[in-house]
């Protein structure tokens, strides 16, 4: 059987004004078409993002407001949608991502069109410790998740994604998105694909922002996880009557 593959990257954005065109620019090496959400930035961000557009280097959306990760790559997914893409290459806009591994992703998602595709990070030695060790954690509460280790990572931001499976699926709008929606596309019977992939915490001086939350955003995952762990218990009592009604 053969499928139909097109992919598009969403880049979400939210005061990256340093490196999201050298994203975007690399993107285009692969793929004709970026789309760049701007969630809400600034004006420096925001000048940045249009002369993308101007330019003919991405399709631009913008939000009025800040709403989080998660709403901005629903956003780039509900525009996906309008060109007609089948697939999104998912990449953050910080530059920490190793974006020559662009193609890796991209094979394995022709290869397997109805599976996830996860970067697994391989960290160097910029990764902050405290991130290191939370990252830790939830790998292990995703495991219990979804009953197995098929998921090296649930946290990298650059991954690809078939498009059919995630319309409709309710997920998080800020940081917890990325895990929430791996899991959730796993309960769906998705396939889970990990391809390695190089990782650097960008300084302050090369532009890198971090809008990562210690204290906010780790209490909403850690809310997350509960949640899914008794979702995940619930799923796990009630299978004989789910696999009845099939």
């Amino acid at each position: 059987m053969s499928f139909d593959f097109r992919p598009v990257a969403v880049v979400p954005t939210y005061d990256n004004p340093r490196t999201v065109r050298g994203v975007v620019e690399a993107l285009r090496e692969w793929l004709p078409d970026v789309i760049v959400v701007d969630d809400g930035s600034g004006p420096e961000g925001q000048a940045v993002i249009e002369s993308l557009g101007l330019a003919g280097l991405a399709h631009v959306v913008r939000r009025a407001a800040n709403g989080g990760k998660g709403a901005a790559v629903k956003a780039g997914f509900a525009r996906a949608r309008e060109l007609g893409s089948t697939h999104v290459l998912q990449v953050d806009a910080d530059g920490q991502h190793t974006l020559t591994d662009a193609p890796a992703l991209l094979a394995a998602a022709r290869a397997q069109p109805t599976a996830l595709v996860l970067g697994r990070p391989i960290f160097d030695s910029s990764v902050p410790r405290s991130r290191l060790l939370g990252r830790q954690l939830t790998i292990f509460c995703t495991h219990v998740e979804t009953g197995g280790f098929q998921v090296a990572d649930p946290m990298c931001g650059f991954r690809v994604y078939p498009l059919a499976p995630v319309v409709g699926l309710r997920c998080g709008d800020r940081m917890d998105f990325d895990i929430e929606v791996v899991v959730r596309l796993v309960w769906r019977g998705v396939p889970v694909v990990n391809v390695p992939t190089h990782v650097r915490y960008m300084t302050a001086a090369e532009g890198g922002v971090s809008h990562f939350r210690m204290f906010e955003d780790n209490v909403r995952i850690t809310w997350l996880h509960i949640r899914l762990i008794v979702e995940a218990g619930l799923r796990l009592l009630t299978w004989p009557l789910r696999a009845l009604a099939r």
